[in-house]
């Protein structure tokens, strides 16, 4: 994955930054922890099932089901046949986002794809969602329903965009073309009509400019909330979505009683840069290296694109109705705003994710720090001003790039998680915490592509988050200034990578570091081979954990296998699944019975006694 990120790197290098103190812990008080407890009880006793991305509205990701023990297999399903052209065409990586697998009960509903790949366009590409049910303990297909959905751009753009459908009001409801989507009978798998924004005649010829961009929320009265996006030019060509015009996007909410309504983002983001508004820089581009040039200068200014959705962003719902979700200029991708929304679609408050961060330049890795010492290789010129980014010499920015497919959380006590990316501290980027109001609260050094899981317990909460410490370069593209060797250059942060819990105020509660070395690869007959290449471990390659009653985390690696992890961080179980591989991030569920439904390469598998 570390040639994936170099190549997100070296096109996003040098965009913008932010600065805040660490928050009280929301526990501390009686009262607080009181609310906690009832909000736990309300978090861990209403839903087993795992019905959408992240498992509820709130994407909390932690049912109170206990998850069962890896005592066998129980089902390997291949759902993405064009994996391996995928890893081809990808330089060896599977540059691809897929949904969360949905169990409700017997049930379980997965994407499928067929077509072929073409890295050009994502558009030679059909998506279904198939309906699998356990009958006599095997996972059988019921039914198979082709969606006329297609994902914007091309593999050159971004990772593959997500494609997740919901459970809810007793149907199933699937992205379909031109921003609209489809309900599905979940008996017959047959389509009963299309809902469409922009149009009251479902029948209507659609608008191959518009796309649906999200994975569909339903809140907890039923009511569906999507992302839309129009563009200038039909961007399923083989045209780079970014060297399109972005027209317009839209958040949607489809009430239960039938009625859609819309919002645009430009409506949602009042004081955001307006398209062709001259704003800050943010890197030095040319200027010699190391960076920051001096402590005085700044980099020349550019001009700004108008916010609009960004991709793969699954609106979080809270129970009073707010709704949050996260925009960006157009390419102006350090200008980002995590925004609430009211229930009526009316703006509650927007809140930037520039100039949040203050651990850059000179802040050595025991006070919260990444790079190396100034004047070091892989660190900033001697003299700079200490904390900033080194790319603009300003605090960091919470970066929101395509490529990922982090989603805002909502904790018990009402406060909002997003992951960001960050191209000065090794590409791991920032978890942000904001408060109900719009408070920010703080940061964890990473959050790349990354939705946390919130685990309610004992009258407060933890959240469990990848924590990649990924190689180098640390903020340039230049191997004699930024060595891509992170461990022999900065020895006091080296290579390394962890699943870590935190407390509500970004504490590390426990952590646990990947160890396995080996790539295994498991044959057509089940015969499993394996080098030793990985001296500092694999990736974690999960977007979103799944926490169990008894607050197990279950995680996929890179590595290939499937994790069990109990409280504290110890190993409780793993499991190969069927090739080490590079991958855009995958997530992992749980069923109401305590299975365990993981990805890797394409296929599904099924754990459990």
């Amino acid at each position: 994955m570390n040639d994936r990120r170099a190549s997100i790197a070296v096109f996003f290098l040098g965009f913008a930054a932010c600065t805040a103190a660490p928050p009280s812990d929301p526990g501390d008080t009686a009262a607080t922890s009181s609310a906690l407890r009832r909000s736990e009880r309300r978090d861990r006793g209403d839903d087993r099932s795992w019905l959408q991305w992240g498992q509820n509205p709130r994407h909390t990701a932690a049912p109170r089901v206990a998850g069962q023990p890896f005592t066998r297999q129980l089902a390997d399903i291949v759902y993405d046949p064009l994996a391996p052209d995928e890893v081809d065409k990808g330089f060896g990586e599977l540059r691809v986002h897929y949904q969360a697998p949905l169990v409700d009960g017997a049930d379980v509903y997965m994407m499928r794809k067929t077509g072929t790949f073409d890295p050009t366009t994502f558009s030679t590409q059909i998506w279904s969602e198939a309906k699998l049910a356990w009958v006599h303990d095997e996972l059988v297909q019921q039914w198979n329903f082709v969606t006329d959905w297609v994902a914007p751009g091309n593999m050159f753009d971004f990772h593959e965009p997500v494609f997740h459908p919901v459970i809810a009001n007793g149907y199933l409801y699937v992205p379909g073309k031109g921003g609209t989507i489809h309900e599905v009978d979940r008996k017959t798998g047959v389509s009963r009509r299309r809902i469409s924004p922009f149009s009251d005649d479902g029948d209507a010829p659609v608008d191959s400019h518009k796309f649906t961009v999200s994975p569909i929320t339903a809140d907890e009265e039923g009511n569906l909330y999507f992302n839309v996006i129009e563009m200038e030019d039909d961007t399923v060509t083989r045209d780079f979505f970014l060297d399109q015009k972005a027209v317009d996007s839209w958040l949607v909410k489809v009430y239960r009683d039938g009625r859609v309504a819309k919002v645009s983002y430009r409506t949602l983001t009042p004081g955001a840069p307006a398209e062709g508004e001259t704003c800050e820089g943010n890197n030095f581009g040319s200027a010699p290296l190391p960076w920051p040039p001096s402590p005085t200068s700044f980099p020349a200014a550019i001009t700004c694109t108008a916010q609009r959705v960004a991709l793969n962003v699954a609106p979080a719902v809270d129970r009073d109705g707010t709704i949050y979700t996260v925009s960006h200029g157009h390419f102006s991708f350090q200008f980002a705003y995590l925004i609430a929304v009211n229930p009526d679609l009316t703006p509650k408050w927007n809140a930037s994710l520039r100039h949040r961060f203050s651990d850059g330049c000179g802040v050595p890795p025991s006070e919260g720090g990444s790079l190396p010492p100034n004047g070091a290789p892989g660190g900033c010129r001697e003299g700079a001003l200490r904390g900033v980014d080194p790319n603009n010499n300003r605090p960091g920015n919470g970066i929101v790039l395509d490529a990922s497919s982090a989603t805002p959380a909502i904790a018990p006590d009402g406060s909002v998680f997003f992951g960001t990316f960050g191209n000065y501290n090794y590409s791991q980027g920032h978890l942000v915490h904001f408060s109900r109001e719009g408070e920010y609260l703080g940061e964890y050094p990473f959050g790349w592509d990354m939705t946390p899981a919130i685990y309610a317990h004992d009258g407060t909460y933890s959240l469990v988050v990848k924590d990649n410490h990924y190689s180098g370069p640390s903020y340039c593209v230049d191997d004699t200034f930024c060595p891509p060797d992170r461990t022999a250059t900065n020895p006091a942060s080296p290579e390394a990578y962890f699943i870590t819990q935190l407390s509500p105020s970004l504490k590390v509660e426990w952590q646990i570091r990947s160890t396995n070395t080996d790539s295994c690869q498991r044959d057509g007959s089940g015969h499993v081979t394996c080098t030793s290449d990985h001296p500092a471990g694999f990736e974690w390659c999960v977007n979103m954990p799944a926490v169990d009653g008894d607050g197990v985390v279950y995680v996929n690696s890179e590595d290939g296998f499937l994790y069990a992890i109990r409280q504290g961080g110890a190993l409780k179980d793993r499991v190969f699944q069927q090739l080490a591989l590079g991958a855009a991030y995958t997530p992992a569920s749980l069923g109401p019975d305590g299975k365990i439904y993981s990805q890797n390469a394409g296929h599904l598998f099924v754990m459990g006694r």
